[in-house]
């Protein structure tokens, strides 16, 4: 029970990865509040997750400065205070470089980086209002420093996450709030399925650059999330881990079974 007495805010957390990071937390002892822009999925998680009186949930658009807002005061209303917070919402666009239009651009940087800004900020000010400290987790991508060209807004959006945790990790670090990442490689979530895991051809290019030979499970990165949320980090700041089955040391391709 590393997190007893924690309270987290968790977004994009009606599946995948965020939810992992519900659970896991919730199994450690915090109270968390998960937010989602898909409400149906996002009650149905809740229900699966159990423990009414340790969880709340809201529909949230992390775009919006608003949204964001009442996330985070629904958990210093319900609970009393925030710790961590988990800026994991994001979408992926996968399309060839000349072919994104301004909307597309907009869109997946507002929603991943635009809407992990704001987390950090709300989170930020709650916590330095409480006089507490805390922690802020980042959900980069080994796609901030790899290339993928049909994944460009995506790998943008990261690469700025990176950034966003290295400047917020210093600016308040005075008020004892940690900043940290995460950087998952390819990870069985539904994202994954829809934008990258879509052939056969697609899931050996990712194998072959994979040195352990398989995806990452939602609930491998959740424990490095529960690890960076803990005590047990707490000289850890501006660092993103990545969890990626030594994807970013690997600089040859393996071969893959059929």
């Amino acid at each position: 029970m590393t997190l007893a007495g924690k309270v987290a805010v968790v977004t994009g957390a009606a599946q995948g990865i965020g939810r992992a990071c519900a659970e896991r937390f919730l199994k450690d002892g915090a109270k968390v509040v998960i937010g989602d822009v898909n409400e149906a999925q996002l009650a149905k998680a809740a229900a699966e997750l159990g423990h009414p009186d340790s969880l709340a949930t809201l529909k949230c658009d992390v775009s919006k400065k608003a949204d964001v807002d009442a996330l985070v005061k629904l958990a210093a209303d319900r609970f009393g205070r925030l710790d961590v917070i988990v800026n994991n919402a994001g979408i992926a666009r996968t399309q060839q470089f000349l072919d994104i239009t301004e909307d597309d651009f907009e869109t997946v940087l507002g929603i991943n980086l635009k809407g992990a800004f704001l987390g950090t900020q709300a989170a930020a000010r709650q916590m330095i209002a409480q006089g507490s400290g805390g922690v802020v987790i980042n959900m980069s991508s080994v796609n901030a420093l790899l290339s993928i060209p049909t994944l460009s807004t995506y790998a943008m959006s990261k690469g700025g996450i990176n950034q966003l945790t290295t400047t917020a990790a210093v600016a308040l670090a005075p008020h004892n709030i940690r900043v940290v990442g995460i950087g998952p490689g390819t990870i069985l979530t539904e994202l994954v399925a829809q934008q990258i895991m879509t052939s056969d051809a697609a899931r050996k290019s990712v194998l072959s650059r994979t040195p352990i030979g398989r995806c990452g499970e939602p609930s491998e990165v959740a424990s490095v999330a529960a690890f960076l949320a803990g005590p047990d980090a707490s000289y850890m700041t501006g660092q993103t881990v990545y969890v990626d089955g030594g994807r970013m040391i690997l600089n040859y391709t393996v071969p893959v079974k059929d």
